[in-house]
């Protein structure tokens, strides 16, 4: 009987050890049942269309663990989207909409990130017998005059947005059947323009990335007012507690960051040597 208690006592003993032992270590969970972090992210189609993102974001990615949801749209759906708080961050390019969106409490901490600028685009027949002009009010001018096709993206982007100014500063409010407003991205109204041999504004970066695919060429460059600067903005998480506060200032943060502007101002040079975009951060 003592032997067999002996026995006994020495087996808890190796028991408790164990039990002990491992008390003391924490076994880490599985990467894979980690959540996965996703930003949402409101932007312009230009950002897009220029394949700008396809190279920021897998980097952002392998630098932070944020997966970005991106949902390209104007920059006007973007603030909008901003406004509901249906996303984290926004990267848009119309500053006077963006200062107010920051102003009203909607935003918070905008950063330059960027800039690049607009073209008028067309037919190599010209019809407007604009090619070269300097001053874009009077290329516009001489568009409206001459009734030469010319399609709108209409659709109150900052691209839109920027059209819409040139006309009001040239004293014309464009109607007719000449003026086509296409209500699409810069993508789409590039291929409706090129389809109808039609006059458009877009941005270098659009332009450049798919002119390989169009007829469609440069006749207006240049000009001051065809600047076009882009601007990165956290949602305020004082107005919409469920928004990824965190991941949205990392990704503001990273954007203009060394790196993100480094490879911001390399983005397009071994193709078309010459920058897509210029890195604008203060």
């Amino acid at each position: 009987m003592r032997r067999k208690a002996s026995i006994f006592a020495i087996l808890m003993v190796f028991v408790l050890s164990v039990l002990v032992m491992g008390c003391g270590q924490k076994t880490p969970a599985p990467a894979e049942n980690q959540p996965e972090k996703v930003l949402k992210l409101a932007t312009t189609t230009s950002t897009e269309d220029s394949g700008l993102l396809d190279v920021l974001l897998p980097e952002f990615k392998k630098d932070t663990g944020y997966t970005v949801d991106v949902i390209a749209v104007g920059t006007g759906q973007a603030i909008q989207m901003g406004e509901a708080g249906d996303v984290d961050v926004i990267l848009v390019h119309s500053r006077a909409a963006e200062d107010k969106f920051v102003a009203d409490g909607f935003g918070v901490d905008r950063r330059d990130v960027m800039y690049n600028d607009f073209l008028i685009i067309g037919p190599e027949e010209d019809p407007a017998g604009i090619k070269g002009e300097k001053d874009v009010k009077a290329a516009f001018t001489a568009i409206a005059t001459k009734q030469a096709a010319f399609v709108s993206r209409g659709d109150d982007s900052g691209t839109d947005k920027k059209e819409k100014k040139i006309w009001e500063a040239a004293g014309i409010t464009p109607e007719g059947d000449w003026y086509i407003e296409s209500g699409q991205g810069m993508g789409d109204t590039y291929r409706m323009a090129d389809e109808k041999q039609a006059y458009t504004l877009i941005d270098r970066a659009t332009y450049l990335a798919n002119q390989d695919k169009y007829r469609l060429v440069t006749v207006v460059e240049g000009d001051q007012l065809l600047f076009n600067p882009y601007g990165v903005i956290p949602i305020n998480p004082e107005k919409y507690p469920n928004v990824d506060y965190e991941g949205a200032t990392k990704f503001a943060e990273w954007l203009t960051s060394e790196k993100g502007q480094k490879m911001i101002g390399e983005f397009g040079k071994d193709k078309y040597d010459q920058t897509l975009f210029v890195p604008d951060a203060k």
